[in-house]
């Protein structure tokens, strides 16, 4: 379970096919084998930890479910370790497990991004939303997309400041909504 607040902007240090090597420093910290980190909002399991760097796999369902089949060697990624039931909770509760990917249409501070017409249905104003990992509040939902405010430290210290118009990113809509839809469906 994540927040959905980034806690570094690590990087894709190397790829072989499905094994990605990072390149980070604060969630290094403690880190072990079998330990979960969300990469750009899409949770892997730790599976080598080395001096400035840790590897994990993504299977084929992950690569295709997600962006992460496009990261090269170079590119940013926003990285996030599980959070600990004595921390803040000071996004909303995030899974790792991504929706679908959208692209986005206008680039941040005014976020822009096309998703796909099913996922629309748990998109909310005011409701929460995670890009790529973040944590944010949708402003406006249109027929195609939602609209979220990228605030300066946000665009500065995530890969949401860097992104532009067409690129891809992991989005992961609110769990409960889920939840609920689920729920009412049964009670019918």
């Amino acid at each position: 379970m994540f927040t959905g607040i980034v806690e570094e902007l690590g990087t894709v240090k190397a790829r072989e096919g499905g094994r990605f090597t990072f390149g980070a420093t604060v969630v290094l910290e403690d880190l072990k084998i079998g330990d979960s980190v969300a990469v750009n909002g899409c949770c892997l399991t730790v599976v080598e930890v080395g001096e400035g760097w840790w590897k994990a796999d993504a299977v084929e369902e992950t690569l295709f479910r997600t962006d992460l089949a496009d990261l090269r060697p170079g590119d940013p990624v926003n990285l996030e370790r599980p959070v600990r039931l004595a921390d803040r909770l000071g996004g909303h509760i995030v899974q790792g497990h991504v929706d679908a990917v959208g692209e986005i249409v206008v680039r941040a501070p005014n976020l822009r991004v096309r998703a796909p017409k099913e996922l629309l249905r748990y998109v909310v104003s005011k409701g929460s939303i995670t890009v790529d990992g973040c944590s944010l509040t949708v402003v406006d939902v249109f027929d195609d997309g939602f609209s979220v405010a990228v605030i300066p430290h946000t665009a500065e210290v995530t890969t949401l400041g860097r992104k532009g118009a067409g690129d891809p990113v992991n989005l992961e809509v609110d769990l409960v909504a889920k939840y609920v839809e689920r729920l009412v469906i049964k009670e019918n």
